[in-house]
């Protein structure tokens, strides 16, 4: 393979490496360093405990439903937005960013008042929505909803109509060409998607604190566990966490990126 020279690509990539190494590879080695330089055993004794067993599984499992619920609920609000035009459908789609924009705090504390046993909607509901695992799953689904909806966005967009008209011209259900024409073509932004939405769902804390009630073994969350580590000067038991919830995400991630391969696609993650 020949590389040709081209203007401005070492000064280009040299600043490219540099943002990197600050932005991700530095922390991550800064946590590396922590969890080499932590007291033997350390690792064995946390992975031991009940209670950090029960909240990393609590976190897996809420950030897995939340990117699942994600994954349905967004693709219809990323087809409906591309394919139906509606009055205001540059607002809703604006609107969706949302929860970028919005401090996690906020995002608990508005989910909180919406949902809560005397908010608005929450009253009506005739079983309690905050301050259990359901509370921290809508929390977690708020903050991680773009994700999905702007990974398929720019795939429906680019998608032919023309394949779907011939499986009607065909004689094909909607059912049948959704299932084998549409769905294959989305598969590699689906599950970029997913993978994005997972991957900040389980990190989140701002939003959930306000919502799961904190009970350890039922709605208490591992970031959450982490914190309450370093409040105690535990910080040996702070860096282990920190580092078995970031070696699960990466497995997650990787796994996910396996299998975007093989299915293989415009989208990526």
């Amino acid at each position: 393979m020949t590389f040709t020279r081209r203007p401005g690509f070492t000064l280009s990539a040299g600043i490219t490496l540099l943002g990197t190494s600050l932005m991700i590879l530095l922390p991550l080695a800064a946590l590396a360093l922590k969890a080499v330089h932590a007291k033997a055993g350390t690792f064995g004794a946390v992975l031991g405990q009940p209670r950090v067993v029960a909240a990393c599984l609590f976190s897996l499992g809420a950030a897995f439903a939340a990117a699942l619920f994600n994954l349905v609920w967004g693709t219809l609000i990323a087809w409906v937005l591309v394919r139906y035009p509606f009055p205001g459908r540059r607002l809703a789609d604006a609107l969706v960013d949302l929860p970028f924009a919005l401090p996690t705090a906020v995002a608990g504390l508005t989910l909180s008042s919406l949902y809560g046993p005397k908010g608005w909607i929450g009253h009506l509901i005739p079983f309690p929505v905050i301050y259990n695992r359901l509370g921290v799953v809508l929390a977690l689904s708020f903050v991680s909803l773009p994700f999905v909806v702007r990974s398929l966005q720019p795939v429906l967009e680019e998608l032919p109509r023309e394949m779907e008209e011939a499986a009607a011209c065909l004689g094909a259900s909607r059912w049948a060409t959704l299932r084998k024409v549409v769905l294959p073509q989305l598969m590699p932004a689906l599950l970029s998607g997913f993978a994005l939405s997972f991957a900040r769902a389980v990190g989140e804390y701002g939003s959930v604190v306000f919502v799961s009630g904190n009970l350890p073994f039922k709605t208490e969350i591992a970031p959450l566990l982490i914190v309450v580590k370093l409040e105690q000067y535990d910080y040996d038991g702070a860096v282990a966490l920190a580092v078995i919830m970031l070696s699960i995400s990466l497995l997650v991630l990787v796994g996910i990126h396996l299998l975007h391969r093989r299915f293989g696609g415009p989208g990526h993650v």
